[in-house]
């Protein structure tokens, strides 16, 4: 039958799907596994009393208050605000319109999102954030309607001990933290006499004082501005070298939070590696196989007048047009193949069918009409054929004829 419109839809019909590559060839190193949390901080130091001392006011220089910007161990959220296509662009990274999925910045400074790459957002505000990200999905091909919020704020801290409810670590979220919500945040001043304490503020190197009775009454001095790093100790003893122990024993627990991150990123660092030449191991394999012929594969097959008579494979994970054949076998001369009777040949794919076989006859002296070969699925085992011109046929005969005339003509004379 003529290949047209109609026929094609019909050919294109038959069942198929498409060899895939073996699932290696879709799986990234970069989901190795996450990064194991660093060691809890120890408990704090104890200071015992000492002889009291006349407290005197030193409070910290004054802070302007600046948008937070994100660090390293924070976990930020990524949302989406529309459905559809757009969450199926978006399938790895924004799910649905109400699901949202939190990444942890790592150490340097990115965070991974699957089928989108690695934005660094570290050290960046979140409107900064928002841009890179933006920048990102764009240049990607993805949709960026989305919304970033930071979930944990685990980057920056803020040390809170002494004489109050509950020591702890206190973070420093998108609200600058004020020395009174600092302390709020750990339980609150636990001093039975307010003349007797004194908050002190480790920060740089310097140690700062402000009298709990004087920080009672001072709004000015409630709302000191804090900042990551900064160690709030409320003293009872106004002991300033112990106050000042305590201050190094808590940074040196920072450095070792510090520490115990940046090994447990070099052991994840070490896990993607291992996967990643696992992959790579399984995916060289697979290419050995394919080049010994040890993988099954769907061929198609070339004859008639076409440069190189041969088998071509179907690609993986996509299917292939009529003008994908012709044109990866690199075409055919018209000199000799006749471009008016291209052939398909479709064995029937029914075992009570065996030996019956479905023709399609392309004209491809009609541009329109080859643009049907664009759009005419292959299935495994087709057969093109594409007829030679008749002066070839004419050509090879006479090729074949002349030795014959003249040998006989020259047997003629000899006799």
């Amino acid at each position: 039958m003529t290949i047209s419109s109609q026929s094609v839809l019909m050919a294109n019909r038959a069942p198929y799907t498409p060899q895939r590559l073996p699932q290696a060839f879709y799986e990234t190193a970069s989901g190795a596994g996450q990064m194991r949390q660093p060691a809890a901080l120890p408990d704090a130091p104890r200071v015992p009393d000492a002889r009291y001392r006349e407290p005197v006011l030193r409070p910290p220089p004054p802070l302007e208050p600046a948008p937070y910007r994100i660090g390293v161990g924070d976990v930020v959220l990524l949302a989406t605000k529309s459905a559809g296509s757009t969450v199926e662009q978006l399938s790895g990274l924004l799910a649905a319109q109400t699901q949202r999925q939190g990444f942890t910045v790592r150490d340097d400074g990115t965070i991974s999102i699957p089928d989108v790459g690695a934005p660094r957002i570290g050290g960046l505000t979140l409107e900064e954030a928002e841009n890179e990200l933006f920048e990102m999905l764009l240049a990607n091909g993805m949709n960026p309607a989305f919304s970033l919020e930071v979930q944990d704020f685990n980057a920056h801290k803020v040390v809170v001990g002494g004489a109050v409810g509950s020591p702890s670590v206190v973070p420093i979220t998108l609200q600058p933290l004020t020395l009174r919500l600092a302390i709020a945040a750990a339980g609150g001043l636990a001093v039975p006499d307010t003349r007797f304490a004194t908050i002190r503020i480790f920060r740089n190197g310097s140690l700062y004082e402000i009298p709990v009775a004087e920080f009672d009454d001072d709004a000015d001095l409630q709302d000191t501005i804090l900042r990551s790093g900064d160690a709030v100790f409320v003293d009872l003893t106004y002991d300033y070298d112990r106050a000042l122990e305590y201050f190094r024993q808590q940074i040196d627990v920072i450095a070792l939070e510090r520490q115990s991150r940046q090994q447990a990123f070099q052991e994840l660092q070490a896990e993607i590696a291992f996967r990643q030449a696992a992959l790579n191991e399984r995916r060289s394999n697979f290419q050995t196989r394919l080049d010994l012929g040890a993988e099954a594969r769907d061929y198609v097959y070339l004859s008639g007048e076409i440069a190189n008579q041969t088998r071509l494979p179907l690609p993986f994970g996509q299917k292939a047009s009529l003008a994908d054949i012709l044109f990866e076998a690199g075409g055919f001369d018209v000199t000799t193949g006749n471009p008016s009777h291209i052939y398909v040949l479709r064995p029937s794919p029914e075992p009570e069918e065996f030996g019956a076989v479905t023709a399609w006859h392309l004209d491809a002296r009609n541009p329109a009409a080859f643009t049907l070969a664009a759009r005419f699925e292959m299935r495994p085992d087709d057969v093109v054929f594409i007829e030679e011109q008749p002066i070839t046929r004419w050509n090879r005969a006479l090729r074949q004829f002349f030795p014959v005339l003249i040998n006989t003509a020259r047997s003629a004379l000899g006799d």
